[in-house]
């Protein structure tokens, strides 16, 4: 489970009804809820927040406030030990997908090409 908070810039009703639409439409989400005093938008559920962001700032100026995991009333500390490594794991995918890409520079060629001597317009 994760806990996703965005501050989103928008400017009305419509705005709101959108973002939330376009969020719901991805699979895993356990919950939305859109504070509009802040324009924060919360989502929880077990969902991808890279992919959650990318769509959002396609239409909306968008800042991340957090990104964690949700908070679990279960009190479990057996199975931190566990989720520790998935951690790790999760964050050495993350930085994977980031890495710069660095294409190789394309090379152009120009021939000269010869005019023909009989040609009569030249």
């Amino acid at each position: 489970m994760k806990k996703l908070v965005v501050k989103l810039d928008l400017h009305d009703d419509r705005d709101r009804s959108k973002a939330m639409r376009v969020v719901s439409g991805f699979e895993g989400i356990g919950s939305l809820s859109m504070d509009p005093k802040d324009s924060k938008l919360t989502v929880s559920g077990d969902f991808d927040p890279v992919k959650v962001v990318n769509k959002l700032r396609k239409s909306w100026h968008t800042d991340i406030v957090s990104v964690g995991p949700a908070k679990e009333d279960d009190g479990k500390k057996d199975g931190g030990k566990k989720e520790e490594g998935k951690k790790d794991d999760q964050v050495a995918n993350l930085v994977k997908a980031y890495q710069a890409y660095h294409s190789t520079p394309v090379t152009y060629y120009y021939v000269p090409q010869e005019e023909t001597p009989d040609c009569v317009i030249c």
